[in-house]
């Protein structure tokens, strides 16, 4: 357990950041043009360099390793690896943060993951925020060879693995330590935001993170796992303020002129603005937009409108 903590969100600022296309092409994330299209590398950037331009404050990217065949039709087999992904996004963008929603902690060795994401910050000039989970399909543990009832303790040491290992240029003792560099740009380390919506991953943020990306949890319940989360934080870290996001509901700035979903918000800009602006009231600081598009024009569209339009009115 540590009391450190990074704030990377500044002060009464209501941030927002997106999830990219592409880069998992699952039925429970992607739009049908990204599946029926074939959505690739172009996309990637357009979007990612149009999320830049409107200044959002991340772009993300998920972490699945191999899909097991009984869940492929649904989750797909398309799913990009985050490191990799981020690496190459870094040289196409020049503002916003790279984010993991969320990079699978028990996957890798905690030093893989701190030289991969400290070399990821050196490269970007500082932008990387880590964003930490314990995965969830059963299947891809077993492929490899990796308790999946262990998964949460996995979690732990890799959070604490990785600051060690970024507190430090070396861990251990002795002549047994070992030395990292590069070093991460960002000081003393990048922020690390814990995935999840349980009460366990709530008491992990409490005592480990520096921020909460929720997954998944609605917006009526988003006060219980606030409060729920700061009287764990109260009892382990009094006194700390980890960032707490939410996953938006889609949204569509204007009048679609198209059937969207269910439960899309859509309206002129100030309609939107007064939605997020209630999570902000919750004690949200980030959030994790997605936008109602049929092609990747209109989803870059969507991004600029949000930025331009709807950013400027978020507040906290």
């Amino acid at each position: 357990m540590s009391d450190d903590l990074i704030s990377v969100v500044p002060a009464g600022k209501l941030v927002y950041g997106i999830q990219l296309p592409s880069v998992a092409l699952s039925t429970m994330v992607a739009a049908p043009w990204e599946r029926e299209n074939g959505a690739g590398v172009a996309e990637l950037i357009q979007a990612a360099q149009a999320a830049d331009r409107a200044d959002f404050f991340y772009v993300a990217v998920c972490d699945h390793v191999a899909i097991p065949r009984p869940l492929a039709t649904a989750m797909s087999t398309t799913w990009y690896d985050p490191i990799s992904t981020l690496g190459f996004l870094a040289g196409q963008t020049t503002r916003t943060h790279l984010m993991t929603n969320v990079f699978v902690g028990p996957f890798r060795h905690p030093l893989q993951t701190a030289k991969a994401f400290a070399t990821l910050d050196t490269l970007s000039g500082g932008r990387v925020i880590l964003g930490m989970g314990t995965g969830h399909v059963e299947g891809e543990f077993d492929a490899m060879g990796i308790a999946f009832a262990e998964r949460g303790r996995m979690l732990d040491a890799a959070v604490d693995g990785v600051k060690a290992a970024w507190r430090d240029e070396f861990t251990g003792d002795g002549d047994a330590a070992v030395g990292m560099r590069p070093r991460p740009v960002q000081r003393p380390r990048p922020p690390i935001w814990i995935g999840g919506s349980s009460r366990p991953a709530l008491r992990r943020v409490a005592e480990r993170g520096d921020g909460w990306i929720p997954q998944g949890t609605p917006r009526k319940k988003m006060p219980e796992s606030i409060a729920y989360l700061r009287a764990h934080r109260d009892e382990v870290r009094p006194g700390v303020e980890p960032e707490v996001g939410v996953i938006t509901e889609a949204m569509y700035v204007g009048d679609p002129g198209w059937e969207v979903a269910r439960g899309t918000i859509t309206g002129p800009p100030e309609k939107l603005a007064e939605s997020m602006n209630e999570y902000g009231a919750m004690g949200v600081s980030h959030l994790q937009v997605r936008f109602q598009s049929r092609s990747i024009d209109e989803l870059c569209d969507q991004i600029e409108r949000f930025g331009a339009e709807v950013g400027p009115h978020l507040t906290r």
